[in-house]
């Protein structure tokens, strides 16, 4: 016999993403290196967070904790690929952050009509 278990989470779809954040209502986190910005741009309004900084920044306790997640309550995480982010979103989790979402990368909310801008 199986058993098959609900996410503990209900899923957002990428297209579901670019309209929670243009409402305002999804904080975005690019989780790329610097250059990877310079070359690409970056999602519309997302925070750019690199994974390795990630720990630092979303820890409330720490010295570094970023003060523009303080009342960060939905999530969605982004990379090039989806890697980063998947690592991303499992460490927001860990931090308390009660709704993360991997996007999966850059080119994924492209194509769901989000917009990009310059880094």
């Amino acid at each position: 016999m199986f058993f098959f278990r609900k996410p503990a989470q209900p899923g957002l779809s990428v297209s579901e993403a670019v309209e929670a954040a243009s409402r305002g209502d999804l904080l975005l986190i690019d989780v790329r290196e610097a250059g990877e910005l310079a070359a690409t741009g970056k999602a519309a309004g997302a925070l750019h967070i690199p994974l390795m900084r990630l720990s630092d920044k979303a820890d409330r306790r720490h010295p570094e904790f970023d003060p523009r997640l303080k009342d960060a309550t939905r999530i969605a995480v982004y990379c090039a690929s989806g890697g980063r982010s998947a690592r991303a979103r499992k460490l927001l989790l860990g931090l308390g952050y009660p709704e993360v979402h991997n996007l999966g990368g850059l080119g994924h909310w492209a194509r769901a009509g989000g917009r990009i801008e310059r880094a």
